[in-house]
């Protein structure tokens, strides 16, 4: 069981990856604080709307109020998809089509320095077996750590519990326990509903039919 007086950072989407490690966590008896890091991406919104309804669910002594940090990625990203909502990339199309360009470095960034300041040593992400990202790797992980532990004169470490875990076996490990309805995975979103019809969207509704698990998400179409 995870010692009280350490608690780990979660860094949390709204999806069911970062809920099942916040959750674990939890169940665990570890102390977590939750950071939500808001870029501008047009998902956002419902994103959060989803992710207060799951911690509202989850609660415990043990979860700190959620932390929202803006880290504005408009002056960076320029026009793309993911601020603009225009192509955005649909059901049919490559893992590669998503990828926001050093994110993970950016949210992990950011993350170490709430951390530093609140005496946090451990980051927590919800990376999955399968990520074909160089920016999600062990060592990629492995040497940022090391960066910020020396930029920041603090301890940094940077874990990934569910690196041995496709997303249909997170489902199925955390179906019954984890409210999975509360997730949230889409990236062209009806109000607060998922598209049904995106890259994400087609990626969730395989991993619960893979898992044979029922689906509990309402789509748009």
């Amino acid at each position: 069981m995870r010692e009280r007086s350490h608690p780990t950072c979660v860094l949390v989407s709204g999806g069911i990856d970062s809920a099942v490690l916040l959750h674990n966590f939890l169940a665990d008896g570890g102390t977590v604080l939750p950071l939500y890091l808001r870029c501008g991406f047009r998902w956002e919104a419902a994103e959060l709307y989803w992710l207060r309804h799951f911690l509202r669910a989850v609660r415990s002594p043990s979860l700190a109020p959620l932390a929202v940090v803006a880290v504005p990625l408009r002056s960076t990203y320029g026009a793309h998809w993911s601020l603009t909502g225009r192509h955005v990339p649909g059901a049919r199309s490559a893992d590669r089509a998503v990828y926001l360009p050093g994110r993970n470095i950016l949210l992990l960034s950011h993350a170490a320095i709430v951390c530093a300041q609140r005496r946090i040593a451990t980051i927590t992400i919800g990376i999955l077996k399968g990520n074909p990202f160089g920016d999600a790797t062990p060592g990629f992980f492995a040497h940022l750590a090391g960066c910020l532990t020396q930029a920041l004169q603090r301890p940094i470490l940077i874990r990934t519990p569910l690196r041995d875990l496709s997303k249909t076996q997170v489902i199925q490990s955390a179906a019954k326990a984890v409210p999975l309805q509360l997730t949230f995975s889409c990236i062209d979103p009806r109000g607060h509903l998922h598209c049904g019809r995106c890259n994400k969207c087609a990626e969730r509704q395989r991993a619960f039919r893979d898992a044979d698990v029922p689906d509990p998400t309402v789509y748009a179409n």
